[in-house]
């Protein structure tokens, strides 16, 4: 994220993202506080447009992607889209309902409100990997709080950009909701705008990138970032089970994803075991690959290199690649990288530095819990934590000693789709949350109120100071 020169389509974006920029912030100032029934109003048009506009949406990421599988579009994309929206209607009144207070008897007679209110005009930073979710995802808390919203979507999703803008276009005016598009100096421009809220979901680097820049303005952030996330296998966990729960969470968006089990801690004594189901739930899901349409290829040739390269340092530096290909096919002159089990690591390799962002999937064996989990203590804390284990007194340990930014037991990724829970990072995972009632939180200043009608209970603590009344308060309040 280096400062770049911008080009002529670039400067004029800029110009037309600054202009609608002021726009919304001049129609935040002249509707400060929309009603229930305008935010209600305003996500069920969104809604009715994501219905309308699923086809070309599907069509569009596909087209993105090079091939993206249209069933986990709609099951990652348009159904937690949806979902959220009926999930924020239904509860969206009593969010913004002023909440009570107490008040100290030594501030009687008064009361106490917390009111939430918009906080103006919102950023959304748009990563590649699901670009209708994590565009739809931040702008139904974004209006549900009673905002404005501006989307930067990547420049690695040109086909859903369009598609998107079409979308919400038929539903808000630019003063209210719009799609900027560019490249780089684009984002980068984006990133130092005076916004009252900045969420930027990506990579940890680009990350403090956003940050830094967000910083000049004071612009408080959301940061959901990655990391590596692990799956801990317990020793009396039944291998078939896990295996098919890991392999669907890597396999899925051929394991482009934030949450994707990033490696897994095995019992040494089943790691041969494991790879034999891992290999047989994977071979069962893809049993193809080249024309699969459940494959989804790698987004682009970048970052089908990147994998590519990591793959072959690996291997230089003494790791065993399983490839599971069932098909035995050819896949050179495609963007698909098979589903490949890592053996033998080393902490020095790339792919065990990095977040891998891949269906790549490294097995590092361990010879007690402990060991296991002091591995992930070493380590930079995930976004998210996969534990395997039936042992119920084990999982409360592990929930209650491990950090991560969300945790499955016994599944992985399917955390992000509910509803009712914060969904956000720690540390270099990332800061802050969102989803549901966290979403209209985040996306609020929950304003404290302190109201007095005519009567003054506090003249007695005015200056001059000394008075018997104050003594009185002093020994009545501070024991």
């Amino acid at each position: 994220m280096n400062a770049a020169q911008p080009t002529p389509e670039s400067t004029a974006a800029i110009e037309a993202m600054h202009r609608v920029f002021q726009q919304q912030q001049k129609a935040f100032r002249a509707a400060p506080m929309p009603s229930a029934e305008q935010r209600i109003k305003a996500l069920k048009h969104l809604k009715q447009a994501l219905l309308e506009y699923q086809q070309p949406l599907i069509s569009a990421i596909n087209s993105d992607f090079g091939r993206r599988s249209a069933d986990e579009t709609l099951l990652a994309e348009l159904l937690p889209s949806v979902e959220a929206i009926k999930y924020t209607t239904r509860r969206l009144r009593g969010w913004m309902k002023p909440s009570r207070r107490q008040v100290g008897i030594a501030f009687q007679p008064g009361k106490a409100r917390v009111v939430y209110q918009p906080l103006g005009v919102i950023g959304i930073m748009v990563p590649w990997n699901y670009p209708l979710y994590l565009a739809i995802g931040p702008l139904v808390g974004a209006l549900a709080a009673g905002n404005r919203a501006l989307i930067k979507m990547s420049e690695s999703t040109p086909a859903t950009a369009t598609v998107l803008r079409q979308m919400l276009a038929s539903c808000f005016g630019e003063d209210e909701v719009a799609v900027i598009t560019g490249e780089v100096e684009v984002g980068q421009a984006f990133s130092k705008l005076p916004f009252d809220h900045l969420l930027f979901t990506g990579g940890t680097e680009i990350g403090r990138h956003v940050m830094r820049a967000a910083a000049e303005n004071l612009t408080p952030v959301t940061l959901e970032l990655g990391g590596k996330s692990p799956a801990l296998i317990a020793p009396d966990m039944p291998i078939a089970d896990a295996a098919e729960r890991i392999a669907f969470g890597k396999g899925f968006n051929a394991g482009q994803t934030c949450v994707a089990p990033d490696y897994v801690l095995c019992p040494e004594d089943k790691l041969d075991i494991l790879v034999d189901a891992l290999h047989q739930r994977l071979s069962r899901m893809y049993p193809t690959l080249r024309d699969n349409p459940d494959y989804t290829w790698i987004i682009n040739q970048r970052q089908y290199q990147r994998l590519s390269n990591w793959l072959q340092q690996a291997e230089r530096e003494g790791a065993r690649l399983i490839t599971i290909n069932p098909a035995n096919e050819d896949l050179a002159d495609t963007r698909i990288i098979a589903p490949t089990l890592v053996l033998d690591t080393a902490d020095g390799m790339t792919l065990m530095q990095e977040e891998i962002f891949g269906p790549i999937l490294p097995i590092v064996p361990y010879q007690n819990l402990q060991q296991a989990l002091d591995y992930i203590a070493d380590r930079p804390r995930p976004l998210a934590l996969y534990y395997f284990g039936y042992d119920r007194s084990d999982q409360q340990r592990i929930m209650q000693i491990t950090h991560a930014g969300g945790m499955c037991i016994n599944d992985t990724i399917l955390h992000v789709a509910q509803d009712d829970m914060p969904f956000g990072g720690i540390g270099p995972s990332g800061m802050g949350h969102y989803h549901g009632h966290e979403g209209f939180l985040t996306f609020s200043k929950a304003k404290g109120v302190y109201i007095k009608q005519r009567f003054n209970g506090a003249r007695p603590i005015y200056p001059p100071y000394g008075g018997k009344m104050l003594q009185w308060v002093y020994k009545l309040f501070i024991r």
